[in-house]
């Protein structure tokens, strides 16, 4: 009895079963290198250089923000669905300056959950199926899935690099998008570019020069921007951040995304907004309105309390806009140093907090890893294996046909106490003691 019970409730759950296969729209988007890697690095004896997991603490005004706010009982409720009134007011004073320009806080800001949720609604709320998204290679890694979830194609265009003059570091700026073939990417169908500056991971930052030529192709074929600028503090000596919905011709079709976590080192509360005219953002309110609906209302106003803090002193060193940048870019140059100093060639960042370094120098026994992976993947599990050290793979944030161009690459994060402890332990016995 018991046998032909179990027999026929097999029977009867792989008949269902055919009904509950996957969306096609999420077919072969499965895996994901950030799971893959944090349970890699799970293990407390391994030092996560890999995810931008700040371990510096943030600035105390804004935990303390957040403290006194959790005991009031009316800010523990819903708030506003498109973002909290006086945060939504925050980033309007905020921007409008960086503008010079007046925001509407209702009709131009959404404020989202983290800036995958500003990703998601734009590509889902202006992308549609046909439509062809340009994404500059490397890229974040949920740029792909995001637009083959919305239907559409990923056009891809690889940044490439110039060798470095004599004598002269490797550079973020030395990787560079060639004019002509950028264009070529661009035609009828073709609905946006995806633009990431400061950027993710090789820490580029973008040149007014550079810049002009996307929004130039932008006005020319009638194309959206979506501009990834969660780094937009972080920009290092000799460089300047500039917004490409500033440039004539720009804030009518672009969508910027700035991110709380980034911005003030929180990754944890997961806001993040965007900013655009009210013809696109009314779109990237339907889906939240149709999905999230809103977003945490305490951590909403603790980062307008602390923002209006740094507000009113963006000219002042102490202004955390200001001094965070200072504090690591001195644990950049470290970290440069000590990656070179065990065979490592870094390519210096110039925003951001992540420097690649090139591991191909260092003969790693790779002969245990699976064969079937790229060599950064391998060299990746060798290294949080034997030197309980963890980074992520460069070819993550690859397309299919550029990953053995970047496969020789992995990145770490510097914006970590921990970082330069880790590294100065090898440098010692020199990079033999590494290998």
């Amino acid at each position: 009895f018991f046998i032909f019970a179990n027999f026929a409730c097999s029977c009867t759950f792989a008949k269902m079963s055919l009904k509950f296969t996957n969306a096609k729209r999420i077919e072969g988007l499965d895996s994901n290198v950030w799971i893959e890697f944090t349970k890699l690095a799970a293990d407390p004896s391994v030092v996560n250089l890999g995810q931008g997991l700040p371990d510096i603490s943030p600035p105390i005004y804004v935990k303390e923000k957040l403290s006194k706010i959790a005991a009031i009982d009316s800010l523990n409720q819903y708030t506003r669905g498109f973002g909290h009134p006086s945060l939504v007011k925050a980033l309007s004073c905020l921007y409008g300056k960086l503008y010079q320009n007046q925001i509407d806080p209702n009709k131009e800001i959404l404020v989202t959950v983290g800036a995958y949720g500003s990703l998601f609604s734009a590509i889902q709320a202006l992308i549609d199926k046909g439509d062809e998204v340009i994404i500059i290679v490397p890229f974040y890694d949920c740029y792909e899935p995001m637009v083959r979830m919305a239907g559409a194609t990923p056009v891809f265009i690889p940044l490439r690099s110039s060798k470095p003059v004599d004598g002269k570091r490797w550079s973020s700026s030395d990787w560079t998008l060639d004019p002509h073939e950028l264009e070529s990417k661009f035609n009828s169908r073709t609905k946006a570019i995806i633009l990431n500056t400061p950027h993710n991971p090789l820490g580029k930052v973008y040149t007014k020069e550079e810049l002009q030529i996307i929004a130039d192709l932008c006005i020319k074929y009638d194309t959206l921007c979506i501009s990834d600028e969660v780094y937009e503090w972080l920009v290092y000596s000799g460089n300047k951040h500039f917004k490409i919905a500033t440039f004539p011709g720009m804030w009518e079709r672009t969508i910027t995304i700035g991110s709380a976590g980034k911005t003030f080192s929180v990754t944890g509360w997961k806001i993040g907004w965007s900013i655009g005219p009210n013809h696109l953002i009314k779109h990237l309110q339907t889906i939240q309105q149709n999905t999230i609906y809103t977003c945490a209302t305490p951590l909403q106003e603790a980062l307008a309390q602390a923002f209006w803090i740094d507000i009113k002193r963006m000219d002042d060193p102490e202004c955390y806009f200001n001094s965070l940048p200072k504090e690591l870019e001195v644990k950049r140059d470290r970290m440069v140093c000590l990656l070179e100093s065990v065979g490592l060639k870094a390519i210096v960042p110039d925003g951001g907090y992540f420097i690649i370094a090139d591991v191909s120098l260092l003969d790693a026994d790779l002969s245990d890893m699976k064969d079937n992976e790229p060599y950064d993947y391998k060299f990746v599990k060798w290294m949080t294996k034997n030197k309980k050290l963890s980074a992520i793979p460069v070819s993550a944030f690859c397309n299919s046909e550029t990953k053995l161009q970047f496969e020789k690459f992995v990145r770490f994060c510097f914006i970590k106490v921990s970082s330069l402890c880790i590294f100065k332990s090898w440098t010692t016995a020199g990079s033999t003691h590494f290998t």
